[in-house]
């Protein structure tokens, strides 16, 4: 094998074999080691031109000792980065939970998987937490009894806690105070305490912060209990047997999906729950009589809470069983069939506007039939005509943050077991960036979308009880 000298720029490299049984290239890959320039850019001065891949060497006549120059242009050294890595752990904790993508769990402190499934899924509520924040320890509104006031400061301090730790938290505080506040928590079997109706915690604690977050007590930034999760319902009572009829006003926290034979979906079971039978005094007949009562939506929530009546009080076991059934519920949810006239009204040109502004997202030409009962701002023409909508006119004669009677869903809590007073509850949360994780007690782990419509019942798996969605608004 010749052995040659070669050139580069103001370097030279003496004794460099080749080994012309190999093709160029394997000495150009010698020479990329030596000085940095890729085979590429090297232009090798040889007998007759520049030395090409496929040159064969016999033609060279190449002898010991000769000398060869070489152009070309070395990559560019790579430069150290200037902050060495910094792995998550050595972070500090409240940079961590931020690194996590997802608060921490909480530890089960005895059956107590009702309370930490409902603390997680009410944390994914930004404005709660915004109104709790705004809440002070020492300060009680008027009519604010001791027990509701610790309660909202250990909701508040739980919150911070999932927000700001890494590690699972401890929820005793809170425990504590919803136990004072609501004796039903603590009741005990054989010195152990019992298992509670998630259900039933998620209403009391609703209860609560509505009553203390409405107070004196809270500033005037504060989010409304009321804005955020009130339901205001407009009922027609009549019985068909007396003909009486009468209309009643109602405010709640939560739609019920009742459940039988008949109910596939959450929107069939939400129509079943807004139709209910009750049995009054008449006083036309002077006796009870079989009332109907037929309810419609006339004010909408931010976040509306949707509960699934799975649990009813079976008689020959004394205790509270679970109807198994499935229930499918949508990722999206419309609320508009359930609203009164008057609300649908005000959500038409709302609507409207999104629909106008997801088709212009998504590429598609905005035409819209108007007519005078629609009333779209800056869009009419004349009745029965098309007319091409400008979106960003569109919205802006639209004041923002109106309702639009359309949801999406963002947590939900389940139960798996047999009745409501055992089994086991957990949280299933959306996060900001679209990912969905399972809070099992104090071990968050990631989950996928198609696994959370999986949660709607007909087995022994995990089923959907409750489920939390947000308002789509403009």
């Amino acid at each position: 094998m010749p052995t040659v000298c070669i050139k580069w720029q103001k370097q030279v490299f003496p004794g460099i074999e080749i080994d012309t049984s190999q093709p160029p290239m394997v000495f150009k890959t010698q020479l990329y080691t030596l000085t940095g320039v890729p085979p590429e850019r090297q232009k090798i001065m040889v007998k007759g031109g520049i030395l090409k891949d496929d040159t064969d060497w016999s033609t060279l006549g190449l002898k010991d000792g000769q000398k060869l120059m070489m152009i070309g242009t070395a990559d560019e050294i790579v430069k150290a980065p200037e902050k060495g890595p910094v792995f998550v752990e050595d972070l500090p904790e409240e940079e961590q939970a931020a690194a996590l993508g997802h608060s921490a769990g909480l530890y089960n402190l005895g059956n107590t998987c009702y309370m930490n499934s409902t603390l997680q899924c009410l944390h994914s509520v930004p404005e709660l937490k915004s109104a709790l924040l705004s809440y002070s320890d020492n300060v009680r509104g008027n009519g604010v009894d001791q027990a509701s006031h610790s309660l909202t400061v250990a909701t508040r301090n739980t919150f911070g806690e999932l927000d700001q730790s890494v590690r699972p938290v401890a929820p005793l505080h809170f425990l504590q105070m919803l136990r004072k506040k609501y004796p039903q928590f603590a009741q005990q079997q054989n010195n152990v305490y019992m298992q509670q109706d998630a259900e039933e915690c998620w209403t009391q604690l609703i209860y609560t912060l509505s009553q203390t977050l409405t107070s004196e007590a809270s500033e005037p930034a504060a989010a409304q209990m009321k804005e955020l999760f009130g339901i205001d319902l407009v009922s027609r009572v009549h019985c068909a047997e007396s003909g009486e009829e009468s209309s009643e006003a109602e405010s709640v926290y939560s739609l019920k999906c009742h459940i039988s034979h008949d109910v596939n979906h959450l929107h069939e079971g939400l129509k079943h729950g807004l139709k209910t039978e009750l049995e009054k005094v008449s006083p036309s007949l002077g006796r009870t009589a079989i009332y109907t009562r037929e309810s419609r939506i006339n004010e909408l929530p931010r976040y509306l809470t949707v509960q699934f009546v799975r649990f009813f009080w079976k008689r020959e076991s004394n205790q509270k069983a679970k109807i198994l059934r499935k229930v499918d519920y949508p990722l999206e949810l419309d609320v508009y069939d359930f609203c009164s006239d008057e609300l649908k009204l005000k959500l038409q040109t709302p609507r409207q506007v999104l629909r106008d502004a997801e088709s212009a997202k998504f590429g598609l030409k905005v035409e819209v039939k108007t007519s005078s009962s629609q009333n779209i701002e800056g869009s009419l023409t004349s009745a029965g005509e098309s007319s091409s909508i400008d979106i960003d006119k569109a919205d802006s004669s639209v004041p923002k943050k109106q309702l639009t009677g359309i949801y999406d869903l963002i947590a939900v809590l389940t139960h798996k077991g047999r009745s409501a007073d055992s089994g086991h509850y957990v949280g299933w949360v959306k996060q900001d960036d679209g990912k969905w994780i399972e809070f099992d007690d104090d071990n968050p782990s990631i989950r996928k979308e198609e696994e959370i419509l999986k949660l709607s019942g007909g087995g022994d798996w995990h089923m959907a009880y409750i489920c939390l969605y947000k308002a789509r608004v403009i």
